[in-house]
């Protein structure tokens, strides 16, 4: 993996960290997660007459892809209503590229190196590790953590595919946060005074949101276009680093020695796979 790609990646994971602690540290986690979707494909919708749109062999994929993130925003509020973005972010985010390195050989006919398979292993490890010795986390928490990890390892997967069949990735990363809005909107339609009130009052920080993850998912989208899916995947998961210097000093929650080493686990991963 080139330098390029590398720093392209690490950016992307400390965007992806960023907006999860907006969604963490905001008084309602699923209204949080709507109104950054929701932001998102204002700010995406403009920039499509900019972009070439995706070729027609990738739009089944991004229709797929968009109902698989309206299940996925859905855990990923659940998950951090009941428990720490230390405990529920390492396992949604160390579990997910384990499944995707499972599937990708049989379903992308992607095979890497053992020194890939490696390095992407010590990365997902050292994630893993974080998640354990947090006595408050709850079972639902962890549940809910699981069930998005396999929801990411699905729209990876699924958008691995469909960008490299698109031709743009910057035209399907767009029209996947466009078309990703709508349904998202619609599940909480029966508390819409509410999620408008919420709005109101949080609307920067949505933006901000907003923005952060839809660069975080485009710059690793295009890194899907020029190296390996699982490969991709397992090294946006140093996102971990950036999301406990976070949930520590910003959210004010307890890391602990036993996480902290963890950390440096996945920095030695990250290293390994610079050079494999």
């Amino acid at each position: 993996m080139s330098i390029l790609l590398l720093s392209v990646v690490l950016c992307a994971a400390l965007l992806h960290a960023s907006w999860n602690a907006v969604v963490k540290a905001g008084p309602d986690k699923l209204f949080g997660t709507v109104l950054i979707a929701t932001s998102a494909a204002l700010v995406a919708l403009p920039l499509l007459c900019f972009v070439r749109p995706p070729a027609s062999a990738s739009w089944p994929w991004l229709a797929a892809s968009a109902a698989c993130h309206l299940v996925y925003y859905r855990l990923l509020a659940a998950a951090y209503a009941h428990g720490d973005m230390s405990h529920a972010y390492p396992l949604m985010r160390g579990a997910a590229p384990l499944f995707a390195l499972a599937a990708s050989a049989p379903l992308l006919g992607e095979t890497l190196t053992s020194a890939q398979y490696g390095a992407a292993l010590v990365i997902c490890g050292g994630v893993l590790a974080m998640s354990l010795g947090h006595g408050r986390a709850g079972r639902r928490a962890t549940l809910f953590a699981l069930g998005t990890a396999l929801t990411i390892a699905t729209y990876t997967l699924i958008d691995g595919i469909g960008v490299r069949r698109s031709g743009s990735a910057a035209g399907y990363t767009l029209w996947l946060f466009v078309l990703s809005a709508p349904p998202l909107l619609l599940s909480v339609l029966p508390r819409r005074a509410a999620m408008l009130a919420y709005a109101r009052c949080h609307w920067r920080v949505g933006l901000a949101g907003s923005v952060g993850t839809v660069l975080a998912y485009g710059l690793a989208l295009w890194a899907m276009t020029r190296a390996p899916v699982a490969l991709v995947a397992a090294l946006r998961e140093t996102s971990i680093l950036f999301a406990t210097l976070i949930a520590g000093v910003l959210l004010r929650e307890d890391i602990g020695r036993r996480r902290m080493a963890a950390a440096g686990l996945i920095a030695c991963g990250a290293a390994a796979m610079r050079f494999a």
